[in-house]
Formats: structure tokens, C-alpha cells, sequence
């Protein structure tokens, strides 16, 4: 800075002003100052920077299965909301390993984040959260809202799973059954916990062998799939938990010979780009997820600005949208996922 001071002609506060903008500067000036930036070849030390004013205008990420779109999507969401707030984002994948997690949680704090994004990995003894409460990180979790002790945002799980089984039920469906996610997670708890509910509402006795789990991804949930065809009864429908399960459940479907929704319904959690273009076209419940990476942002800022403020947990409602492969004729387009059901 001094360097491009003397270039400049002008004071090294002078300077430091026009790279912070901390105080207006005569556009005259600025544009002096610009220049000599340019010519030296300055750029800002951001550790130095981060040393003296205790922030790194940083946030850091950490969340299972990156290449998951549900996910990407949220990551696409938080980080352009990251820098319209001047943030940079730090990403990294837990995998879904608690021991992982809590590396890579440890190596972002190492690296002077000034606060954490996580969906938390189900892990018994709750080292990550019980690392981020000791060292009084501003965290907030997404997705899975695992403690309220912390902020945290997510959709609502257990009245819109409800809704699609009574949807399903309407088709005059009895036997459904549910791929599951992994265990331990609040969403998989959330989302079983809806799952009966619905059967509860639609008069329909629950049956434990109607429930498989599918681990949250494409090749066991097909294997959870194959287990639920060879009952006997089979179900004559089938509700999946995220949008991999979804497509496992579609291969060992066509594998098994079954056609959708003529021999068995399909619907499941989370919608993408190609859920409108299979043959039968997926109904889902289609998760907000550029709302999820905002109020992220949002609630991790307020923390940030004012860290000894209330926690808050935040649900977002899914939208179910009615498709071909539930039944339905696809005409239905988008409908509120939740009418007719208690909170």
C-alpha cells in the first residue's frame, strides 16, 4: 500500500480508502489511485487483512454428496448469495462420514471462516455439533435440522410425506410402500414419521415390511426396491426419500418388468431437471432449494452481526407436483403439497 501510495502521490489512508471503501474519495483521486494499483501490480494481503480485523469475508460449506443436484442446487444458491453479500465460499464434502465431517469442520475452522453452512452426517455422538458449540462458531445447519441449538433451516418432511401417501391412497392404492433414507438423519426420521402418518389418515394399516431403506443413493435403494417386488402381496405403490432413491426404484422397476404407473405408482421426494422428461413423468415434491441457500446465508449474516441473537429453525413447504408416473393424467401442474393437513 505504501508503494502505491508514493506512485499515487497521496496517503496510505488514502489508499486503504479506496480498496475498503471506508470513506468517499474524489473520483479524481480514485481513479489516481486505481492506476497506480495497476502499475505497481498491488494486490491486498487477505491473511494480513484477516489478522487485523479478526474476519476473513469467508464462509465455509460442508455438505454430503456434492454431486447430488438436490444439493448443487443449494450450493448454487448459497454461493451467489455469498457474494452478493462480498463473501467467498470455502466447499468441501462430508461423505456423510462423521469422521470426515468433523475434519474437514475442523480444517474450514483452521482456515478462519467466519461462520460454517452444514448438513449434518447422522453421527450418535454429535462430535461435530458438540466441536461447533464449544468453539462458538456461527453455524447454521441446512437441510437436516438436527439441534435447535443452533440455527438452522430445511423443508417440512413429515406433513408433505403424509400428502403424497394420502395422494397415493386416493388413486385407491393400499399396499405403499417407502424407501427410506439413511439412518439417523433427521430428514429419514422425519420423512418415515410422515409416512405412517399418511397411512394413519387414509385409514391404512401399516405394515413394517412395506419399509425398506434405500441409504439415500441410486444402487441400494434399487436393491430395496427388488425386496419390496418379491412380497407377497407386493405394493401396488412405492414413495421414495430423496431423488436418487428415486431412480434406483425406476431401475429395478423396469428390470422387474413392472410398467409405471400401470402395474405399480412412483412418487418421491425432490424433483430435477429430467424428473418432466422420463416416460412416465415423476411426480415429486420438489424442494425450494435456491429459498434453502438464501435463507442459509441470511440467518448465517444475522448470526454473524448479532451472535448472541435467539436461534431460529426455519421450514420451507415442498410443492407437490402431479405428474404422470402417481396416476394422475400430468395435467395437474403444481399444487400446494400440504392443504388438508394439521401442522
Amino acid at each position: 500500500m505504501a508503494d502505491v501510495a508514493r506512485e499515487a502521490g497521496v496517503s496510505v489512508s488514502t489508499v486503504s480508502h479506496v480498496l475498503n471503501r471506508t470513506r468517499k474519495v474524489r473520483p479524481a483521486t480514485q481513479r489516481v489511485v486505481e492506476e497506480a494499483i495497476r502499475e505497481v501490480g498491488y494486490t491486498p494481503n487477505t491473511i494480513a487483512r484477516a489478522l487485523a480485523r479478526s474476519a476473513t469475508s469467508s464462509i465455509g460449506v460442508a455438505i454430503s454428496a456434492v454431486s447430488n443436484h438436490y444439493f448443487s442446487e443449494i450450493v448454487q444458491a448459497v454461493e451467489a448469495e455469498c457474494a452478493r453479500h462480498g463473501l467467498m465460499m470455502f466447499l468441501t464434502d462430508t461423505h456423510d462420514d462423521p469422521a470426515h465431517e468433523l475434519k474437514v469442520v475442523q480444517a474450514l475452522h483452521q482456515r478462519r471462516v467466519d461462520g460454517i453452512v452444514l448438513a449434518p452426517s447422522a453421527d450418535a455422538e454429535g462430535r461435530v455439533l458438540a466441536y461447533l458449540e464449544k468453539n462458538r462458531i456461527p453455524v447454521v445447519l441446512i437441510d437436516r435440522l438436527a439441534s435447535r441449538r443452533f440455527d438452522q433451516v430445511g423443508v417440512e418432511n413429515r406433513r408433505s410425506t403424509a400428502a403424497l401417501v394420502r395422494h397415493l391412497a386416493g388413486h385407491g392404492h393400499a399396499r405403499i410402500a417407502l424407501i427410506s433414507g439413511l439412518p439417523g438423519l433427521t430428514t429419514t426420521q422425519e420423512r418415515v414419521a410422515g409416512y405412517r402418518a399418511g397411512l394413519d389418515a387414509a385409514a391404512l394399516r401399516f405394515d413394517e415390511a412395506l419399509i425398506e431403506s434405500g441409504q439415500s443413493s441410486v444402487v441400494p435403494a434399487r436393491d430395496a426396491c427388488c425386496r419390496l417386488l418379491a412380497l407377497d402381496p407386493p405394493p401396488t405403490a412405492i414413495v421414495t426419500g430423496n431423488n436418487l432413491m428415486t431412480i434406483g426404484a425406476m431401475r429395478a422397476l423396469r428390470e422387474a418388468g413392472r410398467e409405471v404407473p400401470r402395474d405399480v405408482a412412483l412418487a418421491g421426494f425432490d424433483d430435477f431437471d429430467w424428473a418432466d422428461s422420463f416416460s412416465p413423468r415423476l411426480t415429486v415434491l420438489a424442494q425450494p432449494c435456491q429459498q434453502l441457500g438464501i435463507r442459509a446465508v441470511e440467518l448465517l449474516m444475522r448470526r454473524l452481526n448479532q451472535p448472541e441473537a435467539k436461534r431460529r429453525t426455519i421450514r420451507l413447504d415442498p410443492a407437490l407436483r402431479l405428474r404422470n408416473s402417481c396416476g394422475c393424467d400430468g395435467t395437474g401442474g403444481e399444487v400446494a403439497a400440504l392443504d388438508g393437513l394439521p401442522r
